[in-house]
């Protein structure tokens, strides 16, 4: 069943490249689609929920299956969406997941929903640029979903610049493999449609939570390096861990807390860390309590990144908003949420790069610079973001609205 929620933002800013006063117009019903709810779609999606000034209603299905999910989510979320309309009035926008076949679901709906009502599609990633697993074959079935969905978009939003040039860069390769019919002049016009929109996160609470569970100073204390993304290959735990067992062995020394989300298929670096690198650990394994996450960041020192892939970086921002400090590749979408000021301290180069940089923050540790955390604050918080997102749905509904009007006049 949806899950209904509404809530009003009270502190809403105005969004200059929206075009539009958030403070101004009805408030709009919307509503989010979320066929794969958990872990960072959950969180934004529940975010958005909570800061929104709109009214925003979930239609979601449970996080697993994800190929499933493209390929037939769609027939449930659908489902939810008649139920929904028998009782409720019709949405003003529509917002999309990636992992919603779009073509299909309005398809499903084309005599339930008008076709005046608009969707944003939200990219959180995609399946064309999305690294595949070592030796799995890539399915071009799913970054067609993509494209497609975004085709039948009225507006598409990309969490990150990194995200949009790469999936604009590569979508011209994707189309021209098949032999004809291929509307390669589509990719311009979804690109005219489309916005950068960040993920939000609730840095306020964060801050709160860091100051109220950072722990005193001890004298003899390692630093506390942190591990909080999640256990896949594409974060390439391997060149982490290498990175801390030539730590050890150069004599440096530290502690370290291992968290984030972990499936049933766990590389194998993993179990080799626990075992090596035992004498230093003094957290391993996902949180499931998001207080009790909050708290352990807080305890964090250093928070490394040594991911191939990362289309923005949730767990980062998180880290340093609780005061750990970042080193993060110099790549990616890392250079966008760090200052250009800070690019120097906080991003490396190579592998080396980053052990120089890390020896050096082991040696003569320091917390995340004020300027940084407060970076994150105005620009990440949900207090800042969702504004910038009520303002494109207020912008594609008053459109649509328009829209109607001078067809129906």
């Amino acid at each position: 069943m949806p899950n209904v929620r509404d809530t009003a933002q009270t502190d809403a800013a105005q969004d200059p490249a929206a075009q539009t006063d958030v403070a101004a117009g009805p408030r709009r019903r919307v509503w989010l689609l979320s066929p794969y709810h958990t872990g960072s779609h959950r969180s934004w999606a529940e975010g958005y929920l909570r800061h929104s000034r709109h009214q925003v209603s979930l239609l979601t299905m449970a996080g697993r299956f994800w190929k499933w999910r493209m390929q037939g989510g769609a027939l449930e979320l659908a489902a939810q969406a008649r139920e929904r309309l028998a009782t409720a009035p019709q949405p003003d926008c529509i917002v999309a997941t990636d992992m919603v076949n779009l073509p299909t679901w309005l398809g499903l709906l084309r005599r339930h929903l008008p076709s005046s009502v608009p969707v944003l599609l939200y990219m959180h990633e995609n399946q064309l640029t999305y690294p595949w697993r070592p030796g799995e074959r890539k399915d071009l079935t799913y970054a067609m979903i993509n494209w497609q969905s975004q085709v039948a978009a009225d507006a598409v939003a990309f969490n990150s610049h990194f995200h949009l040039e790469s999936w604009f860069s590569e979508c011209p390769r994707l189309l021209k493999h098949f032999p004809d019919y291929n509307h390669l002049e589509l990719v311009e016009e979804v690109r005219q449609k489309s916005h950068v929109l960040p993920v939000g996160i609730d840095a306020r609470r964060i801050v709160q939570v860091a100051q109220e569970a950072r722990p005193r100073p001890q004298a003899g204390a390692a630093p506390l390096i942190l591990w909080n993304q999640r256990w896949e290959y594409d974060k390439r735990p391997d060149r982490f861990f290498r990175l801390l067992y030539r730590l050890a062995e150069t004599g440096h020394a530290f502690r370290l807390a291992v968290a984030g989300e972990n499936f049933r298929q766990v590389p194998e670096e993993f179990e080799e860390a626990r075992q090596r690198l035992a004498s230093s650990i003094v957290h391993w394994g996902y949180v499931p309590s998001y207080q009790a996450y909050l708290q352990l960041l807080a305890q964090a020192d250093l928070v490394i990144s040594t991911a191939d892939h990362e289309f923005f970086g949730i767990s980062v921002l998180e880290a340093v908003t609780a005061g750990a400090f970042p080193l993060l590749p110099r790549r990616l979408s890392y250079p966008e949420l760090i200052p250009a000021a800070l690019h120097p301290a906080c991003l490396y180069e190579d592998d080396e790069d980053l052990f120089q940089k890390t020896a050096q923050r082991l040696r003569l540790p320091r917390p995340a610079p004020p300027s940084l955390v407060e970076h994150v604050l105005t620009r990440y918080d949900w207090g800042a973001v969702a504004p910038r997102y009520d303002a494109l749905v207020e912008r594609l509904a008053a459109e649509a609205m328009a829209r109607h009007s001078s067809q129906s006049g």
